[in-house]
């Protein structure tokens, strides 16, 4: 897959583009049973909960890794205004949702 932008930006410096349309990137994942119990240990002494860290920047990236895909599947040669989203799912998955603007560039 060729490497489509992807930036928070409005404007990429030095280009045109027109705009394609909203694309998203989606994944949804959970711990294992034994993760979510040393979470649940950690969060009586408190402090970070490093699997859950891990989780989410796996999420983050695989998100944005579908983005970029649905992109490229529409033509897109960039993603303008990348957000994230997150939310639980029940009491041990985490969605997470990345999106923005598809754009071709016209120049």
């Amino acid at each position: 897959m060729s490497e489509i932008l992807v930036t928070t930006t409005e404007n990429i410096p030095g280009r045109q583009y027109e705009i394609i349309g909203e694309v998203f990137g989606l994944t949804t994942q959970s711990k294992n049973v034994f993760s979510n119990i040393g979470a649940g240990l950690k969060n009586v002494v408190g402090g970070e909960i490093k699997a859950y860290t891990s989780m989410l920047h796996d999420s983050r990236e695989k998100a944005i890794e579908r983005l970029r895909q649905e992109a490229q599947s529409k033509g897109a040669d960039a993603v303008v205004m990348m957000r994230f989203d997150s939310g639980a799912i029940g009491g041990d998955m985490q969605s997470v949702a990345a999106y923005g603007t598809a754009v071709k560039f016209i120049d």
